[in-house]
């Protein structure tokens, strides 16, 4: 697959090509520059900056058309799976029963257009079904990076802050997992799941990639102690400028082809909770859980107050340069993390599973002029 060639230097098309006859199948045309393509057995999704569009990859019929908001860093996933063959992406419109949208709106801007909104809530579409199976509510911030597990059973997460990484399971979209990053912003520039879902590991612009364990999910409410803290320490809903901890808004309809195609699932929602008591009990609800954790996590030593905190790495490694953007992948057969830098620098770097801390660099290797070093700093050759 080929997006672009030298006379058409603005990447509008894609070239199908079948490897094994070397023979062109099909040329595809689009409006607009191609930001990403994702594919796996049995679909091809083509994401543009404010469209998304869904193929057969069998027959290269275009099933689906998906209008989005402004997505210029084509923030969007497409599991590995056959069966679970789920699309995840920003959605264009806050869910309808998110706590941040629980105020009636203002009446001069009852009628602005969805591109114009962002959130921090992420859309999962069935790309077999064609249809809207969850509107998942995982950041307060906008959306900056999604990433699905090889099963399409996990969803990982991170707002444009960076601090805080989730994980949903699917198709319910129930936090299993939320991890610490760190405690300044950061841009995520890749989370990638191992094979087995055990491990998931996190790059970022800084110059550390952490790995976290997969253990324990949601039934474990043992969380470790934030390292150093002090007293007055810093509550649950404190982190990530008040980024609170909740669910999704679960639910599935049948999908159009205009905004984000969830226009039957907005309208269920808000048939649901509207002029209800329950609706009117869970936001009075919410709101005095977070007054009540903010107090109590005021009062408590951090020593206290840790427990709330989300857990933090249970691995990392360090690349020699930060500020530097990479993509991160856990080896299916041995435990290992690799590395590639956009300096064009391949990494691999040990992990150890029984305790965890510095992973250790294996080798590294120069994709552009083929020459490598092993740990030692010997050469490596082609």
């Amino acid at each position: 697959m080929l997006p672009g060639k030298a006379e058409r230097p603005k990447l509008t098309w894609i070239t199908i090509i079948n490897t094994k006859r070397q023979s062109t199948i099909c040329e595809l045309t689009f409006p607009t520059t191609i930001l990403a393509v994702k594919l796996n057995r049995r679909r091809l999704v083509v994401v543009l900056e404010e469209r998304i569009y869904v193929y057969d990859i069998s027959n290269m019929k275009l099933l689906h058309e998906i209008e989005t908001s402004p997505n210029p860093n084509a923030i969007c996933a497409l599991s590995p799976s056959s069966e679970n063959s789920y699309l995840a992406y920003p959605s264009p419109l806050p869910s309808p029963t998110t706590p941040f949208s629980s105020a009636p709106p203002s009446s001069s801007n009852s009628s602005s257009s969805p591109s114009s909104q962002t959130s921090g809530d992420v859309l999962l579409f069935d790309a077999v079904s064609l249809s809207v199976t969850n509107i998942i509510q995982a950041h307060k911030s906008p959306v900056a990076h999604v990433s699905l597990n090889q099963q399409g059973t996990l969803l990982a997460t991170a707002s444009d802050k960076g601090t805080v990484i989730r994980v949903f399971s699917l198709p319910n979209g129930e936090k299993v997992h939320e991890f610490r990053r760190g405690s300044y912003p950061a841009r995520i520039y890749s989370i990638s799941f191992n094979a087995v879902s055990s491990l998931l590991c996190v790059s970022s612009d800084t110059e550390t990639v952490h790995i976290f364990k997969l253990t324990g999910g949601k039934g474990d409410k043992t969380k470790k102690p934030l390292q150093g803290a002090t007293g007055g320490g810093r509550s649950a809903v404190d982190w990530e400028s008040g980024e609170d901890r909740f669910g999704s808004a679960n639910g599935g309809s049948d999908a159009g082809s205009s905004v984000g195609g969830y226009e039957a699932l907005i309208d269920s929602k808000r048939a649901a909770n509207a002029g209800g008591v329950s609706g009117s009990i869970r936001r009075k609800s919410l709101s005095l859980g977070r007054n009540l954790a903010g107090s109590v996590g005021g009062f408590l030593p951090g020593a206290v107050t840790g427990i709330w905190d989300p857990q933090r790495d249970f691995a990392y490694l360090k690349v020699p340069t930060s500020g530097v953007k990479s993509v991160v992948a856990i080896s299916g057969s041995s435990p290992q993390v690799m590395v590639v830098t956009s300096e064009g620098v391949f990494y691999s770097y040990a992990i150890d599973l029984e305790h965890g801390g510095e992973c250790v660099l294996q080798k590294s290797y120069s994709l552009l002029d083929g020459m490598g070093e092993d740990a030692n700093g010997s050469p490596m050759g082609d």
